[in-house]
């Protein structure tokens, strides 16, 4: 353990660096190509085996231990997404439009720096352990247009593991839930339809100002009753669209937003709660309203067995009392897609310096603690190297 933790702290500046670098220059989903030249370069300059990689952003690196053992996949997300940032780092986004908000400039170093450390383990490291630095995380898309193009393909991916930072959780703790750890992400988009018009002659009927405005004032309950281990199952509206000047009533009105359930059982109930929530509303303001629902990204489920040995293995390194069981949250992460194909423990590490809560993620002042890079590091090589060995 104290090697380890030698090791990780030999390489935290730079890690530290790493993150700063990428926060001042963050990439959408699906255009990270800066970020992945960094991450190509740290990786070949370790001497890690390069693979194919199937989407144009992203990188799928390989390293050999020197035992027999299980081949383990570890995986970072990349991505930024759409907001201004608002905070007054001193490396805050230089991207107008574009900020990382969520923390995957630190899973990204934080990754980057375990495989250094791995490295430097690697003639005492059991099996194998392929990086996979995963592009469009945010979107939804990018783990399944990997594994669409084949990236585990001949590799034998036998086990899983990956990290979310947390600003919720206060630094130096982390937190495993065996089963399923975070919800279903089912996107929609709700098109309304009206008559339009002068606005001084508004009436509810046709009106799809005031229908979008009345079903999202319904939608925050609409999964009333629904919960695990209680925590309630979500909707969210992040979209509200209609109309261009004052005095015109549109003809279209545009809602946009997410069901976060978690079970099988619960996410058709919850689809079928929002059409018939859409049709009375419809049916109340005379418009029509068409709902899309795109394939949902799948809950994030986690081994037992593989998070059992991932528990004990971050215990052994930051000690019992950090390691707690998280409730089930609501969020969504695509690593969902890589689960469903090998076992593996997907789990939080707090990154909250002080006793209050900063600014949540997906907000334009999120930050981090960095020195939950140490405890991202440590946990990602103890991980590893427990579930290539048991």
């Amino acid at each position: 353990m104290r090697e380890l933790h030698a090791q990780v702290d030999a390489v935290l500046d730079g890690a530290v660096d790493l993150r700063r670098a990428l926060h001042a220059e963050p990439e959408l989903a699906g255009e990270e190509v800066g970020t992945t030249a960094i991450v190509r370069e740290r990786l070949r300059s370790l001497g890690l085996e390069e693979l194919r990689c199937p989407t144009p952003t992203g990188a799928v690196f390989r390293l050999e231990g020197g035992r027999p053992g299980r081949t383990v996949l570890l995986r970072a997300d990349i991505d930024a997404l759409p907001l201004e940032e608002e905070t007054a780092l001193p490396f805050r986004s230089r991207v107008p439009g574009v900020m990382h908000a969520c923390g995957h400039d630190g899973h990204a170093a934080a990754l980057l720096g375990a495989a250094e450390v791995l490295a430097r383990r690697a003639p005492d490291l059991a099996g194998r352990v392929v990086l996979i630095f995963q592009p469009a995380e945010e979107t939804g898309e990018g783990a399944r247009a990997m594994l669409d193009g084949g990236v585990l393909a001949g590799l034998g991916v036998e086990r899983v593991a990956g990290l979310h930072l947390s600003s919720n959780l206060p630094t130096g703790l982390v937190m495993a839930r065996p089963g399923i750890a975070m919800a279903t992400f089912q996107r929609f988009t709700i098109r309304l339809r009206g008559t339009g018009g002068h606005a001084a002659l508004a009436a509810g009927d046709g009106n799809v100002v005031l229908a979008a405005a009345e079903l999202a004032r319904r939608l925050p309950g609409l999964l009333d009753g629904l919960e695990l281990a209680e925590t309630p199952c979500v909707c969210g509206t992040g979209v509200l669209r209609a109309g261009t000047v004052h005095n015109v009533i549109p003809r279209d009105a545009e809602i946009g937003g997410s069901l976060r359930t978690f079970t099988e059982e619960q996410h058709p109930e919850a689809a079928a709660r929002l059409r018939a929530a859409c049709e009375a509303v419809a049916a109340e303001f005379g418009v029509s309203a068409a709902v899309d629902l795109p394939r949902p990204v799948p809950a994030v489920v986690n081994d037992p067995s593989a998070t059992a040995v991932t528990r004990e293995a971050l215990a052994a390194v930051l000690g019992p009392s950090s390691v707690l069981e998280a409730p089930p949250m609501t969020p969504s992460d695509d690593v969902s897609e890589f689960l469903l194909r090998a076992p593996g423990c997907y789990f939080f590490v707090g990154s909250r310096p002080g006793p209050r809560i900063p600014p949540q993620h997906h907000a334009p002042d999120f930050d981090f603690d960095e020195q939950a890079l140490r405890v991202a590091m440590i946990s990602l090589v103890a991980a590893a190297e427990a579930l290539a060995a048991r």
